[in-house]
């Protein structure tokens, strides 16, 4: 009894694996979709991805692209006052014959020039710089023939308005015309001191021409020496020689050259005193 039950036991865990593989061998039938199911569902899957990728076209076409912010940030523009030049100096001495740095203006003609010189000899500073010059001159008893009193500041007076007004004309209008040469200053406005002075002093023997070339200046040197021969003829007969002319003569080309001195640097004086940047 005990060897029969021991031999149905082995042999039932022999045929136990028998009986288990079949089962796990089988597929699942329910678990796989017929042949149609199949081709539907691949059918819809496909319908469903076609449709995504139109939609996804659609949304690409009709976006609008925001536009991308400039990281760098805009700063407004300001205004150079660097070699600008000023129609007036302090707002009372005449300034019509200088030219801002880096900027090009039309060519004078003729009439222009002599537009320019009555502008400069009949402006009202004019009379107010003749009076300041006559009463230095009879302070300082420079033409004794003149004498003194009301009188005698009147004789003064006449004959400094007469300098000042035909040096304008000498050499802003009549010199200029002839030889068509350009009698404005122009400012250089960059550069050191040194730079910019010996700039301003060299434009009294070198100016420009109407073409814009660079030359002698005429206009200047032989129109101030004209005008120091004309006063000759009005200052008293004591005074009528050639040292008093060639004094008068450097006078005016010295006047000339601390003008533009100042005319060059003119515009750094007026940005500081209204803080112009």
């Amino acid at each position: 009894m005990p060897t029969i039950r021991s031999a149905a036991v082995v042999l039932s865990l022999l045929l136990s694996p028998a009986l288990v593989w079949p089962r796990a061998a089988v597929p699942n039938k329910q678990s796989v979709p017929p042949p149609e199911q199949q081709a539907q569902q691949s059918g819809n899957t496909g319908d469903s991805a076609t449709q995504a990728v139109v939609v996804a076209h659609a949304k690409l076409e009709t976006a609008v692209p925001a536009p991308v912010p400039d990281p760098t940030p805009v700063e407004p523009k300001k205004v150079n006052s660097e070699g600008k030049q000023t129609k007036r100096m302090f707002g009372i001495i005449p300034n019509f014959a200088a030219v801002s740095a880096r900027t090009e203006v039309p060519v004078l003609s003729a009439r222009d020039k002599f537009i320019l010189a009555s502008k400069d000899s009949g402006d009202y500073s004019s009379f107010i710089w003749s009076g300041l010059q006559a009463a230095q001159s009879m302070a300082l008893k420079s033409y004794p023939e003149l004498h003194q009193g009301a009188a005698g500041y009147g004789r003064y007076y006449w004959r400094a308005f007469a300098d000042q007004a035909s040096g304008s004309y000498f050499t802003e209008a009549i010199v200029p015309a002839l030889t068509h040469e350009d009698p404005r200053y122009y400012t250089l406005g960059y550069g050191g001191f040194l730079r910019r002075a010996s700039y301003a002093l060299s434009r009294v023997v070198i100016t420009r021409t109407d073409s814009g070339r660079n030359t002698f200046n005429i206009s200047e040197i032989a129109g101030n020496g004209m005008e120091a021969g004309l006063a000759n003829f009005y200052y008293p007969p004591q005074e009528r020689s050639l040292h008093n002319t060639a004094v008068n003569w450097a006078t005016q080309l010295e006047a000339a050259s601390l003008n533009n001195l100042f005319r060059e640097f003119w515009p750094d004086i007026h940005r500081k005193l209204f803080r112009q940047k």
